[in-house]
């Protein structure tokens, strides 16, 4: 059997972000469908100026493909040291009939692909049909790329954006208006932008709160997607009471993401969570229930995301010819 290797411009050509949302719906459904098996995320805190490297793994027994990514941020020197960048990350995919490694890939652009995706997904079913302003508190790579998703499933007429780096504000307002041609207002403080939102989107390496809860007017859809591990947050806490909460993965997001901080501040308790998302997508619990309610949408990220988007673009390369074949059994 041969394992194909496909390179990280290989990856970015075989999959574009419609699909993406498309295979990210479907893990969503598949994962509260009882079709996934996915172990806790182990990470690896590395002494400093080092950071972490993360393990997602997971297996989907609709498509028999396991999945493992390694992906690790937070390594400054790396490109002056090392010649590579930052944050990397690579996927391996296991042909769980007889565990042989069918591909490996470049996964970094994969990461950001679904995690964006993830945004958009939880934009159709939780933010206001007459949405039309989005805040983005956080302007790098992952800002960009909730835009880009988003963009697919509503009509964005005004972006409001805040960063406390003013150089990287500016480079996000002119490659947003750039590429999409959708006005970047660029806010004078954090509680500006995010008064002005209908649909809220925190990307930050956040490790307090940076959103308070009397800056977030009623009947905004909040996409919380920068806390994924223990010590970051985004959110006052207050803001989770009563509003609509949707985990990803409850499991996940109670130990590691944004709900556990209200969890420990005794804001709300686990029965105040409404739904997860997949749980919301096959119909088994309702979405939003009118416009004015707060909604939010806390992701942590899984495993089956990373395995039905990089199955999808392994079948996508094998479809077309793609990447570089090599025996590791002869």
């Amino acid at each position: 059997m041969k394992t194909l290797l496909l390179k990280k411009q290989e990856v970015s050509r075989l999959i574009s972000m419609k699909e993406v949302i498309e295979t990210v719906e479907e893990a969503y459904k598949a994962f509260n469908s009882q079709q996934v098996v996915q172990p806790g995320y182990v990470e690896i805190h590395l002494p400093t100026p080092r950071g972490e490297i993360d393990f997602k793994l997971g297996y989907y027994k609709t498509n028999e493909v396991i999945s493992m990514k390694a992906s690790s941020g937070g390594f400054p020197n790396n490109p002056a040291e090392h010649g590579v960048p930052s944050g990397m990350g690579t996927i391996l995919l296991f042909d769980a009939r007889s565990c042989a490694l069918v591909c490996v890939m470049d996964g970094s652009l994969i990461t950001g692909l679904r995690t964006g995706a993830a945004g958009a997904v939880s934009v159709k079913v939780l933010a206001r049909k007459n949405a039309r302003k989005v805040t983005s508190i956080g302007t790098g790579n992952q800002a960009r790329m909730q835009i880009r998703a988003i963009h697919e499933v509503m009509k964005i007429e005004e972006i409001h954006a805040w960063d406390n780096h003013p150089e990287t504000l500016s480079r996000y307002k002119a490659d947003i208006e750039s590429e999409f041609g959708i006005p970047v207002v660029m806010a004078h403080s954090k509680k500006e932008a995010v008064e002005q939102a209908d649909i809220l989107v925190t990307t930050t390496r956040g490790k307090g709160s940076l959103v308070e809860a009397d800056w977030v007017k009623p009947g905004t859809h909040i996409v919380a997607i920068g806390t994924d591990t223990q010590g970051k947050q985004e959110l006052a806490p207050e803001i989770f009471r009563n509003a609509r909460i949707v985990n990803d993965s409850m499991a996940q997001c109670i130990e590691k993401g944004e709900t556990w901080h209200p969890l420990h501040h005794n804001i709300i308790t686990q029965a105040d969570i409404h739904a997860e998302i997949g749980e919301i997508l096959l119909g088994q619990k309702p979405g939003r229930e009118n416009d004015e309610e707060t909604t939010i949408f806390d992701s942590t990220g899984m495993a089956i995301q990373d395995n039905t988007t990089s199955s999808r673009i392994y079948r996508n390369a094998i479809a077309g010819n793609t990447g570089t074949a090599f025996e590791f059994f002869q």
